[in-house]
């Protein structure tokens, strides 16, 4: 695969075709010593043959730019978030 590749937790369904992947990442602040949370949301496009739900953890590529925003394509779900 070319470009990079992510890892993160669906954070909405809410839109045809489209999933936003949001990843937590700490990000160090040297004036106090401390790391501070930092939030990342990229949208990706959810092929039909994946049933995502809010929660899911899956893996997403760097593709060419789909539409505006949509620049990433789901290719794996590693975790489906707990559920029975």
């Amino acid at each position: 695969m070319r470009g990079q590749v992510i890892e993160g937790t669906v954070a909405s369904t809410d839109m045809e075709k489209t999933v936003v992947v949001e990843r937590e990442y700490d990000v160090y602040v040297p004036k106090y010593d401390r790391y501070m949370k930092r939030r990342s949301r990229v949208a990706a496009h959810a092929p039909a043959c994946f049933d995502l739900q809010t929660g899911d953890t899956v893996r997403i590529a760097e593709t060419r730019p789909l539409s505006k925003t949509k620049s990433h394509v789901v290719v794996e779900i590693t975790d489906d978030g707990g559920e029975a």
